[in-house]
C-alpha cells in the first residue's frame, strides 16, 4: 500500500475557452499557421518522405484519413501531453556518498534489477507502450542526444521539438502513455505527419514508429482513454490479446483460481480458443514440481464456463525475469548480513520459478532487516491499475536511510500502543498485539515503476501483517521535491501564507500516520480454518454500527482484497487517510514531529500544522475530480476518489465547519473554507464517524454495506459533475516526472553515482543510459 502526494497541484483541463498557441497548433491551426494540419481534427491522406541523418529521402508511408472523429475537440484537448512537463529531480549525492563501498554495490545491484523490470511495466500498461519506449531510445541513439540536430534533420520547428521532448520526458516518467495518477491515456502535441518526420531521421526508429503509429494517437472514443475492463471498452494489458474477455469470465477464472490458492500479483490472464491461460511471471518456462505453488497446472472449467480449459503458463515476461534474478543474485553476494542474504534468496527463487510463496518468504525476511543502511524492496507489488484489483504492477526501490528525520518516526511506533486505543472502535476490532514495525524516512536512489509514492506500507498479504508485521517507509526526497512556482488554486488568500509554510510539513505527519496507523492497525476478523476462529465465535463481538453481534467474517481462504475486489485499494486508502485525520487532531502525536509541547492550541505553530493538513485535504477532495471520468462514471484514481470522500466527510459536518465558496457563476474564484476552530468539534468527530463505518465493514467481510456506502460517498452527480469538475480542469497544473541518477560500476570495480539534468533530454538520456533495459 502507497500513498501518494495530493494532487493539490491538479492538472486542470481548459474546457470551451480560447487556446493557447501551442493547442491551437494541434486541435485547429490559426490562420496563417505554417505548422501541419492536426492528427485529431485535420482529415488528409498523402504520401511523403524525410531525410534520415545525412541521407536523401528514400522511404514513404502513406496516412489514411480518418473515418470519423468520434471525441469532441473539447473534450480531446483534456488528453494533450501536459506541456511543459514539471520534470523535477530526484536527489540523492549527499546520501549515495556516505556509503561505504559495499554499500554502493548493494545499492546498485539492486537498483539495476528494479529498472531491469521496466519493459514488464511497460507491457503492463498499454500494447504501444514497450515499441514507443524502443522509438524514443532509438532516436536518442540516432541523434546522441543532440535534439537540436534531430530537429534541422527532420525539418521541425522548435515548437514540435519541445513538444516531442515534452510528451517523451512525461511517457518515461510514468513508463507508459497512460497517466501512473489517474490512469488517462495522454496524447503527443506534435502531429503526426512531423512525428513521423522526426522518425524517418533513424531506420531503427522508424521500424518502431510503424509499429505505434496509429496506436500513439489513437483516440477512437473515450473509453479506450482509460484503463479498466475490456468490455467497458477500455484498455488493460493484464489480459493481454483478450479484447473480449469479460469482467464476468475475468471474475470466474480468478475466483477459481483464489479456490486452488494460487496467488494472483505476478500474473495475467490471457482468453484462448478453448478457454484461458493464467500466464506466470518467471524466467523459467517449466519450474519444476517442487518449486510451483501448486502441483496443477491444468483444469477443465465447470458453471457458467462449463467445458473450457484454464491452463498455467510459466515464462512470463521470461527475459526479464532472468536478468532481475542474476541482478539480485549479485546483490546477495554483497548483501551486509545474513537476513538480507536469505532475502534476495528468496527473491531469486521467486523470479525465475514464479513462486509467490517464495516471494512471501523474501518478504518476511525484509521485515526482519531491522535498521539497514541501504533500504529497499521489489517484485509485483501494488494492484492499483488492474481493473479487478488483485494483479500487481513491477515495482522496485532502493534508498539510503535518513537518520535524523528517521527518529521522529521511531518516536510515533514507540507511541504507536497508545494512539490506537484512541480510534473509534473497541479492541474485538484490533489486532491482540500491535507489532511494532521498522519505520524510516528514506531517500530514494531508486524507484522504478509506473509513479513514486510519497510514502510505503508493505507487504500486503494480509497473513503476514496481521501476524508477523510490516514495514513503514517515507521517501523524504520525493516529499521535498518542488517545481518553482507552482499554482495554489482553491486555497483562500487569507490562508496562503500558512499553506505554503506548514503544508509539506503537514503531509509528513499525515504520511506517518496514514502510513503506521492507518495501514497498520485493524484485524480481519476470520475462520482461518473450517471451525476455527480468530475471535470468539460463540459469542461475536458487538458491532458499533448496529449494536449488535456482528453476522459477517473472512471464510477460509478468503482476503481482504479477494472479497473487497476493485474497490479495496481506493478503501484501504480512504481508511488509512481518515486515520490520520483523526490523529493528526491529537497535539501529542504533532510534538512526536517537533511542533508544539503536545498542549492544545489551536492557533499556535501546532495548530498551524493540523489547520494546513485539513486545508491540504478539503483542496485534495476538490481537485480530485480531475480524476472522476464523466463518460464512465468511475474514478481513475484510488487515493482521489478517497479524497473527494473525505472533503464530503467535511462538508457533512456542517456550514459552519467547512464550505465550498464562490461568488462568480463558472467557479472560477472557488476555494474552500475549513473554519479552524472548529476542526476538533466538528472535523474530527466528523472524520472519526466515517471511519468508524469503513474500518468494521472492512473487519468483518460486509462487502455489501461497505460497498454501498462507499460508493454512495464518492458518488459524483449534479453540480460536481457539471459545474465544479470543469472549474477543476481549467486550474489543471502538470503532475511532477522524476529524473533519476544512475550508477554505474568503474573500472576500480567501484560504484559511481551519474546525474542528468531535469530537463526532457535528461530525462530521455537517463533511461537510454541503462542499456540493460
Amino acid at each position: 500500500m502507497s500513498i501518494s502526494t495530493p494532487r493539490i497541484l491538479m492538472r486542470a483541463r481548459l474546457s470551451r475557452l480560447p487556446l493557447p498557441l501551442p493547442l491551437q497548433r494541434c486541435i485547429g491551426n490559426p490562420p496563417n499557421s505554417t505548422q501541419s494540419p492536426s492528427p485529431f481534427l485535420s482529415l488528409w491522406n498523402r504520401s511523403y518522405s524525410t531525410p534520415r541523418f545525412g541521407q536523401e529521402p528514400t522511404q514513404e508511408i502513406s496516412l489514411a484519413k480518418p473515418a470519423t472523429m468520434p471525441i469532441a475537440p473539447d473534450v480531446l484537448q483534456h488528453y494533450l501531453a501536459d506541456s511543459p512537463p514539471s520534470v523535477v529531480p530526484l536527489q540523492i549525492r549527499p546520501h549515495f556518498e556516505a556509503l561505504s563501498d559495499q554499500e554502493k554495490l548493494y545499492a546498485h545491484y539492486i537498483s539495476v534489477a528494479s529498472f531491469a523490470g521496466t519493459r514488464v511495466v511497460l507491457r503492463q500498461v498499454s500494447p504501444e507502450s514497450e515499441a514507443l519506449y524502443d522509438f524514443i531510445i532509438a532516436l536518442h541513439h540516432a541523434c546522441a542526444g543532440d535534439w537540436i540536430k534531430a530537429q534541422k534533420t527532420a525539418g521541425l520547428s522548435d515548437d514540435d521539438r519541445k513538444h516531442f521532448l515534452d510528451y517523451a520526458a512525461q511517457f518515461l516518467g510514468n513508463t507508459g502513455n497512460f497517466k501512473s495518477f489517474g490512469d488517462s491515456k495522454f496524447l503527443p502535441r506534435i502531429s503526426q505527419k512531423q512525428l513521423f518526420a522526426l522518425a524517418s531521421i533513424s531506420p531503427v526508429a522508424l521500424k518502431h514508429y510503424a509499429k505505434i503509429k496509429d496506436a500513439i494517437f489513437g483516440a477512437e472514443s473515450e473509453e479506450v482513454m482509460h484503463l479498466g475492463y475490456p468490455d467497458g471498452g477500455h484498455v488493460t494489458t493484464y489480459y493481454p490479446d483478450s479484447p473480449n474477455i469479460t469482467k464476468e469470465e475475468i471474475t470466474i477464472v480468478s475466483d477459481f483460481l483464489e479456490g486452488k490458492k494460487l496467488l494472483p500479483e505476478n500474473t495475467r490472464l490471457r482468453k484462448v480458443q478453448d478457454g484461458f491461460e493464467a500466464l506466470i511471471a518467471s524466467e523459467q518456462k517449466d519450474p519444476a514440481k517442487g518449486d510451483r505453488d501448486i502441483e496443477e497446472s491444468e483444469w477443465v472449467l465447470e458453471g457458467k464456463l462449463q467445458g473450457k480449459k484454464l491452463r498455467l503458463v510459466y515464462g512470463d515476461h521470461s527475459v526479464e525475469m532472468g536478468m532481475i534474478a542474476e541482478a539480485l543474485e549479485n546483490a546477495r553476494k554483497n548483501a551486509l548480513n545474513s537476513t538480507e542474504a536469505s532475502m534476495h534468496e528468496q527473491y531469486v527463487k521467486s523470479f525465475k520459478t514464479g513462486s509467490l510463496e517464495a516471494f512471501k518468504e523474501s518478504q518476511r525476511f525484509w521485515i526482519r532487516d531491522k535498521g539497514p543502511m541501504v533500504e529497499s524492496d521489489i517484485g509485483f507489488v501494488e494492484t492499483y491499475r488492474d481493473p479487478h484489483g488483485q494483479k500487481g504492477e513491477w515495482e522496485g526501490f532502493v534508498a539510503m536511510v535518513n537518520q535524523e528525520r528517521t527518529q521522529a518516526f521511531a518516536k510515533l511506533v514507540e507511541s504507536a500502543p497508545s494512539l490506537i486505543p484512541k480510534l473509534p472502535w473497541s479492541k474485538d476490532f484490533e489486532k491482540d498485539k500491535f507489532l511494532a514495525p521498522d519505520f524510516t524516512s528514506l531517500e530514494v536512489l531508486t524507484f522504478a515503476g509506473s509513479g513514486i509514492p510519497a510514502g510505503i506500507n508493505i507487504p500486503n498479504y494480509d497473513d503476514i501483517r496481521q501476524t508477523e508485521g510490516f514495514k513503514n517507509v517515507s521517501l523524504g526526497n520525493v516529499l521535498g521535491a518542488k517545481a518553482p512556482n507552482e499554482p495554489i488554486p482553491f486555497i483562500k488568500e487569507s490562508d496562503l501564507d500558512v499553506f505554503t509554510r506548514c503544508r509539506d510539513a503537514a503531509f509528513e505527519v499525515q504520511v506517518g500516520l496514514h502510513e503506521l496507523l492507518g495501514h497498520g492497525c485493524g484485524k480481519l476478523l476470520q475462520e482461518t480454518a473450517p471451525g476455527t476462529y480468530n475471535f470468539d465465535h460463540s459469542n461475536p463481538p458487538i458491532s458499533p454500527l448496529t449494536g449488535k453481534p456482528i453476522t459477517t467474517w473472512y471464510k477460509p481462504g478468503q482476503t481482504w482484497s479477494g472479497v473487497f475486489g476493485a474497490i479495496a485499494g481506493s478503501y484501504e486508502e480512504c481508511r488509512a487517510e481518515c486515520v490520520a485525520m483523526a490523529l493528526c487532531c491529537d497535539f501529542n502525536v504533532l510534538s512526536i514531529f517537533g511542533f508544539g509541547d503536545g498542549s492544545i492550541d489551536i492557533d499556535g505553530p501546532a495548530g498551524d500544522i493540523l489547520y494546513a493538513a485539513y486545508l491540504t485535504m478539503a483542496r485534495a477532495g476538490i481537485t480530485a475530480l480531475e480524476f472522476w471520468d464523466p463518460k464512465s462514471k468511475k474514478w481513475g484514481q484510488p487515493h482521489m476518489q478517497a479524497r473527494f470522500s473525505i472533503l464530503q466527510t467535511f462538508l457533512n459536518a456542517g456550514p459552519e465547519f467547512a464550505s465550498l465558496d464562490h461568488t462568480a457563476a463558472d467557479l472560477s474564484d472557488l476555494t474552500v473554507r475549513i473554519e479552524r476552530s472548529k476542526i476538533l468539534s466538528h472535523g474530527r468527530p466528523a472524520v472519526e464517524k466515517y471511519l468508524q463505518e469503513l474500518h468494521v465493514y472492512k473487519s468483518t467481510a460486509d462487502i455489501e454495506s461497505g460497498t454501498k456506502m462507499y460508493e454512495g460517498i464518492t458518488g459524483v452527480s449534479g453540480w460536481y459533475a457539471e459545474t465544479v469538475r470543469p472549474a477543476v480542469l481549467r486550474k489543471k497544473t502538470p503532475r511532477k516526472v522524476f529524473v533519476q541518477a544512475n550508477t554505474v560500476v568503474g573500472p576500480d570495480g567501484k560504484v559511481e553515482l551519474r546525474e542528468y539534468d531535469a530537463t526532457p533530454e535528461g530525462m530521455i538520456r537517463s533511461f537510454a543510459e541503462r542499456e540493460y533495459i
